[in-house]
């Protein structure tokens, strides 16, 4: 019996925001440079994501998250060759790009909060799934792109 509850990925990111936003702001309003930066992240997040999905259904395949095992293509090109998690890279982002724009450090918190739930209760799930499905071509991909994003994934050594 599955014992983690099924939360959507959106709907559990939503949830991280709403969390945010009730959170106290930071003590100044938003600077330019803050502005920017939080700006700068939602587009390369929302890119991310964005770019992920389009390349999912260009192949095909599924991006339903409770059900991996229906995917019929691995995707490994476009976003997914600088994470295996590219749309839940690019949720994750958008939250950072908030808090960013808050100015608050408290706000980080349920940024960790909804990476730590996606990464024990969504992707280990999704991982198992493709792994029996593509076996050793999963593993291979496993072995070459993280999970989230690394330093590698960005081109440093």
């Amino acid at each position: 019996m599955d014992t983690v509850p099924r939360i959507p990925p959106p709907a559990a990111a939503l949830g991280a925001a709403l969390v945010q936003r009730a959170l106290p702001h930071g003590t100044l309003p938003p600077t330019l440079g803050r502005t920017v930066g939080a700006v700068t992240v939602s587009l390369v997040s929302f890119a991310m994501a964005g770019t992920a999905a389009s390349r999912f259904r260009q192949s095909g395949t599924t991006f339903e998250p409770f059900h991996p095992d229906r995917a019929s293509v691995l995707v490994t090109s476009g976003a997914n060759a600088v994470s295996r998690n590219p749309m839940y890279v690019g949720m994750a982002g958008l939250l950072l790009a908030h808090a960013v724009w808050r100015g608050s450090w408290t706000a980080l918190l349920p940024v960790v909060g909804f990476v730590v739930f996606l990464d024990r209760a969504q992707i280990q799930a999704e991982e198992t799934a493709l792994l029996e499905k593509f076996g050793a071509a999963y593993e291979a991909y496993q072995a070459t792109t993280p999970r989230w994003i690394d330093r590698r994934s960005l081109g440093f050594t």
